[in-house]
């Protein structure tokens, strides 16, 4: 059904309050078909989870919120199994599932706000684990045609928190489902540091994808704010990727920057320690700042505007530019 006139603050994890002029839901390709035919002339964004999206000013269009839900095996053998999810499944939940059918390779991705259908758009990633490495295919609605698409691994063309539907095809589909394909044999990615650290102190020596996940969860439960009760949308921010000679530079001055070698001639330097040690961590301008515990993430307080942030985010970026060289890149999308 369409609504007039919605506040969309319950749709979006940062809590914004902004006035969209049409809003619907929609639970499966046929009603977003009709949707779709029924608003033709209307500018339109889909939502999923809210949990990457920074609402700037009110839409003046149609928000069309995905809730297509659904999780079935296409096919399975001693090895591995292929399971689809419907876009709208909330993506920890999903998480979880896997893990109880002690299906293995998404462990380290557990707790990770919004949909199944932003995993692929974003290609999101956390301790070592990207939706790329588990991803087999997707099925989307292309706007133009009506026709119901799949989409393969490499017709993604996956990147660093991006995929072919942030880019050439933004706005051209609709994610409906994903299959993702996970392993019985599990292979644990334990390589950050933080996981081991979390299982040892726990005692445990041979841990299970169970154990990850554990770990996983109390290690973003001690850093990032549950937006139930502070609005924040993850890390605001990507890591940068930059040149050796900018990483010779910043180690004149801090020579303890941590950094990861992507290449001969590139390394990625996490945003977090650059932003951190600029002085921001923990800023507080208002009803708005930077999250005490980790300086990837900015928070609204309380009832702070989506320029208000905005704003903040632009000031850092240029502080960091200034200070190091390095030019950052929002992660979360502005509207």
């Amino acid at each position: 059904m369409l609504e007039k006139n919605v506040d969309l603050k319950p749709y979006n994890t940062f809590g914004i309050s902004v006035k969209s002029d049409y809003f619907a839901a929609f639970q499966d390709v046929s009603s977003l078909s009709a949707l779709l035919k029924e608003n033709s002339g209307k500018t339109i964004t889909i939502l999923g989870g809210g949990s990457n999206v920074l609402f700037t000013k009110d839409y003046e269009g149609l928000i069309l919120r995905n809730e297509i839900k659904g999780k079935e095996v296409v096919k399975e053998d001693n090895n591995s199994v292929l399971v689809k999810a419907g876009a709208g499944e909330n993506w920890h939940e999903f998480v979880l599932y896997c893990i109880k059918n002690n299906w293995g390779g998404i462990e380290n991705l557990s707790l990770i706000p919004g949909s199944v259908g932003a995993s692929p758009m974003q290609n999101i990633g956390a301790y070592g684990v990207e939706i790329k490495d588990i991803f087999h295919e997707l099925e989307a609605f292309n706007i133009e045609t009506g026709k119901l698409e799949t989409f393969s691994h490499s017709q993604c063309e996956f990147g660093y928190r991006e995929s072919v539907f942030k880019r050439a095809l933004k706005g051209k589909y609709v994610i409906t489902t994903v299959t993702y394909r996970l392993s019985k044999n599990h292979e644990l990615n334990t390589s950050y540091g933080a996981i081991n650290s979390e299982l040892e102190a726990k005692g445990i020596k041979n841990p299970t994808i169970k154990d990850v996940s554990d770990a996983v969860i109390a290690i973003r439960r001690s850093k990032l704010p549950d937006p139930k009760q502070i609005g924040n949308a993850g890390s605001f921010f990507k890591n940068p990727v930059v040149k050796q000679s900018v990483l010779n530079k910043i180690r004149e001055k801090h020579p303890e920057v941590p950094f990861y070698p992507i290449d001969d001639n590139h390394v990625k330097l996490p945003a977090g320690w650059l932003i951190d040690t600029a002085g921001w961590k923990g800023k507080r301008i208002d009803n708005h700042g930077v999250h005490s515990k980790q300086a990837l993430v900015l928070v609204n307080y309380d009832d702070a505007t989506g320029k208000e942030i905005y704003a903040l985010s632009q000031e850092i970026l240029d502080d960091i530019q200034e200070k190091f060289g390095v030019l950052l890149e929002r992660e979360v999308n502005i509207v």
